[in-house]
C-alpha cells in the first residue's frame, strides 16, 4: 500500500477481456475495485472501454464530453421498437443495451469511464471488422494525469505501454502492472520485474461468485 501517496489505476477493457479467456473464472470487477483500492491506496479508477452506438450522434472530437450512456439507452430504446428495424438489428441492440448497464454498473461501483464509439469497417478480403482501440486515450490520460498522481496501476500486459511507463518511472512515479501474465509481453514484464502481478494468483480474490 502507497501511504500518503496518490495513486491513480488505468483499467484497459480490451485487454482485460481477451486476456481473461484463458481463465477459469471471471473477474468480479466490485471486488477488483476494492482490492485496488485496499492494495495500492488507489483514490481514482479510470476504466477504457468501446461502445456500440448504432449511429447515436456523439463526435469524439470533444474528448471532456463523455457519451451519455441515459441518452445513448433511450436512443437503441426507440431503434430497437423501431418498426424498420430488422430482427437481426434488434438482437443486436439488445446485446448492447446489456453491455451499457455493465458500464452503468462499473459506475455505480466507482469507476470512472472513459468511452469511445466502436467502428465499424471491412478489412482487405472483405471481412468485417469492430475495433475500439482505447491505447491511445489511455496514453494520453497517463500523460494529461501526470501532475496528479505519485504512483501508478496499471491493468494491462500491452508492449505498447511500455514507451510512456518507462517515462513515467524516469519521472520518478512508481509504475506498477496487473495484468495476464501469459498474454504481458515479455518485455514489460523484463522492464518491471516485482513490480508486476498477474490475475492468475488473485482468482481467490477476485473471482466472481455466480
Amino acid at each position: 500500500m502507497d501511504d500518503n501517496k496518490i495513486v491513480y489505476a488505468f483499467v484497459d477493457a480490451s485487454n482485460l477481456f481477451y486476456g481473461g479467456k484463458d481463465l477459469n473464472w471471471q473477474i468480479d470487477y466490485s471486488k477488483l475495485l476494492k482490492y485496488l483500492q485496499t492494495k495500492y491506496n488507489c483514490s481514482k479508477i479510470i476504466y477504457y472501454g468501446g461502445v456500440e452506438t448504432h449511429k447515436f450522434k456523439y463526435s469524439i472530437v470533444d474528448y471532456y464530453k463523455p457519451i451519455d450512456l441515459k441518452e445513448l439507452t433511450k436512443y437503441l430504446i426507440q431503434k430497437m421498437h423501431n418498426s424498420k428495424t430488422e430482427e437481426k438489428d434488434i438482437i443486436l441492440i439488445d446485446k448492447h443495451l446489456k453491455q451499457i448497464k455493465f458500464y452503468q454498473k462499473l459506475e455505480s461501483f466507482g469507476y470512472e469511464l472513459r468511452l469511445k464509439p466502436v467502428k465499424s469497417y471491412e478489412d482487405a478480403d472483405g471481412n468485417p471488422i469492430k475495433k475500439a482501440n482505447c491505447d491511445v486515450d489511455m496514453t494520453f490520460d497517463l500523460m494529461r494525469l501526470i501532475g496528479q498522481y505519485d504512483n501508478v496501476v496499471v491493468i494491462s500486459g500491452d508492449g505498447d505501454f511500455i514507451p510512456v511507463l518507462s517515462y513515467l518511472r524516469h519521472k520518478e512515479r512508481k509504475v506498477r502492472v496487473l495484468a495476464y501474465s501469459k498474454h504481458a509481453s515479455v518485455e514489460l514484464k523484463q522492464m518491471l520485474v516485482n513490480d508486476f502481478a498477474s490475475f492468475t494468483t488473485l482468482a481467490n480474490i477476485l473471482k466472481f461468485d455466480k
